[in-house]
């Protein structure tokens, strides 16, 4: 008798919604700007078993945009209040202008149902809006503004046993300050821990049996605004490979059976329906709560799925089929692109193994791996994967060692060598995002942070000279390390002495170098320029004057056009 009664109840839970429809929808913000997060409501009659879950309840705001558009957005779930589901909609106008829209309630039992219609007026931004694939080199926003990523992982905020000044809060103003714009961090079971009822690690968040877990939105929340109040630009991962490794966080996975999950083991995560149907509404929630913000440049699925996917020991025995992966990557990176009207860039990351197919997936837009040990194949590798698969390719992770053990300030000169150069050399190879350092702590400690800020600095002057156009440039009789991008008519020479003593560098450029050019040399250090000795071109092209290098030591020259330099100068 008790199982007919809550069964009964069950049924008035999930039909109540649909007997009554709609109660009210209304606008919340009472200025809507373009670019800018605009909030609306919509109430429900009825309360759900699961109002979180796809399957039982779909509301969307389907919305006509000035230019004749029509955009469905997902809402939701916020509250239950007297017998009512309040459901929210956060939408960011990509237009400026007068809009119109009304909310759809869907379900696979009852005729939809269709709001009022509601109208609004976006006004017009300055801002850029939301970025998308450019090209090789570039994102481009909305404005049509070229950009390139420049910063650091920040994976997480300090765990219990850490440094407590190391969050989100103390890095982030740290790295904006400094020139950088973006960063890349995880949800995790420590960090941001959304699908996750126990947590480890961790004082800031506390063990959660709610669907998703309402401290890890919290913090969501607050990142997304101190993005916004900086300028930075995030990647952010929902899931790392340690969720999927039996030994690892697999055992407190909401979606492993022990935990009343549908999973016998990580490789059903991929492969059985009701996981997928799980991942599809942790997809929903995130594209519907924070896929308004205009600083979220990229969803990534995983941190290093080939870790999970492989075991290291034996060395690279297969665990999870890799047909499985990427039929998954496939069906979640389609499905992600169907539910967000701003069309968010969508990635995943390897450690160092390739997953079959996944590279080529229409849905993937950028492919990333991570380099450990071997900085000096950075602009090889993004070279040699952005030829093969026709893709920008990053390097989401890089650095001097992988292994904590070995990330000591002993060897921290070895560390802040790479730091440097594995900008440089993104700077100067055709990824849109530089290759982004690991051990972000440790670098704090080192006050590496500010090394930005000469980065950003030629950065800044390559897109302006340029306007986002860049051609690589072949060098001729270098005896150092020489990468050159012509941005305009202006050529920015990176030389790097990467031996081990003082040598006088001499490097030249195989271009059409008829007539006068003025050279200023840039120290990526202290950022201070320095005028050189005009250069007069000839037919075998641009001949560098010797430059002397000391161990190490790193110089930016920027070669303009007397005539070109006029021009900039007025």
């Amino acid at each position: 008798m008790k199982n007919i009664i809550v069964s009964a109840f069950l049924l008035v839970m999930t039909s109540a919604a649909f007997g009554q429809g709609i109660s009210k929808v209304s606008q919340k913000s009472k200025n809507i700007t373009q670019y800018e997060k605009g909030e609306f409501e919509v109430i429900v009659d009825g309360l759900f078993k699961n109002p979180f879950d796809l399957r039982e309840i779909v509301i969307d705001m389907e919305i006509s945009t000035p230019s004749g558009k029509t955009l469905v957005l997902p809402t939701y779930f916020d509250s239950e209040r007297n017998g009512q589901s309040l459901f929210k909609a956060n939408f960011s106008p990509q237009e400026s202008g007068n809009y119109q829209c009304h909310f759809v309630v869907r379900s696979g039992v009852k005729k939809d149902s269709k709001s009022k219609i509601l109208k609004f007026t976006a006004v017009a931004s300055k801002g850029n809006g939301f970025l998308h694939i450019g090209d090789y080199w570039t994102l481009k926003f909305d404005s049509g503004k070229p950009f390139r990523g420049i910063g650091e992982n920040v994976g997480w905020e300090s765990r219990t046993f850490e440094d407590k000044k190391w969050t989100y809060d103390y890095l982030l103003p740290t790295l904006s300050s400094n020139g950088a714009n973006f960063f890349r961090t995880w949800m995790c079971v420590w960090n941001m821990p959304l699908i996750w009822k126990k947590v480890v690690n961790t004082n800031r968040y506390q063990h959660s049996n709610e669907y998703f877990h309402q401290g890890g939105v919290k913090r969501m929340d607050e990142l997304v605004a101190l993005c916004d109040s900086l300028d930075l630009y995030m990647m952010l991962a929902f899931d790392w490979h340690g969720a999927l490794i039996a030994d690892g966080e697999w055992k407190d996975h909401p979606y492993n059976i022990v935990n009343g999950g549908p999973a016998k083991n990580p490789t059903e995560f991929f492969t059985h329906a009701e996981c997928k149907a799980m991942y599809k509404n942790k997809l929903r929630y995130i594209v519907a709560r924070w896929g308004y913000s205009k600083n979220i440049a990229a969803w990534e699925f995983f941190n290093e799925v080939d870790n999970a996917a492989f075991t290291a020991t034996p060395q690279d025995s297969i665990r999870i089929p890799l047909q499985a992966i990427t039929q998954w990557h496939d069906e979640m990176s389609t499905y992600l692109k169907s539910i967000d009207p701003y069309q968010h860039i969508v990635t995943t990351s390897i450690s160092h193994r390739d997953i079959d197919g996944m590279n080529d997936l229409k849905n993937i837009d950028l492919n990333q791996k991570h380099i450990y040990n071997k900085t000096h194949l950075l602009a090889p590798t993004i070279l040699a994967y952005t030829k093969r698969h026709e893709k920008p390719y990053v390097i989401g992770e890089f650095g001097y060692d992988w292994n904590w053990d070995n990330v000591t300030h002993e060897r921290g000169e070895g560390f802040d060598y790479d730091y440097k150069r594995g900008l440089w050399y993104g700077l100067m190879t055709p990824t849109p995002i530089l290759p982004m350092t690991w051990w972000w702590e440790f670098f704090d400690e080192r006050n590496m942070t500010p090394y930005f800020k000469g980065v950003s600095e030629i950065n800044n002057a390559m897109l302006a000279a340029g306007n986002g156009k860049f051609e690589s440039i072949e060098t001729k009789n270098t005896n150092v390390e020489t990468f050159a991008v012509k941005c305009g008519n202006t050529f920015f020479v990176y030389l790097l002495n990467s031996t081990g003593e003082t040598i006088n560098a001499t490097a030249g450029l195989l271009v059409e170098g008829q007539g006068n050019f003025s050279v200023k040399r840039f120290d990526p250090l202290t950022t201070e320029n320095t005028l050189l000795s005009r250069l007069k071109g000839d037919k075998d092209g641009i001949t560098i004057p010797e430059i002397l290098l000391d161990k190490h030591q790193e110089v930016v020259l920027i070669i303009t056009g007397e005539e070109q330099k006029a021009k900039l100068d007025r």
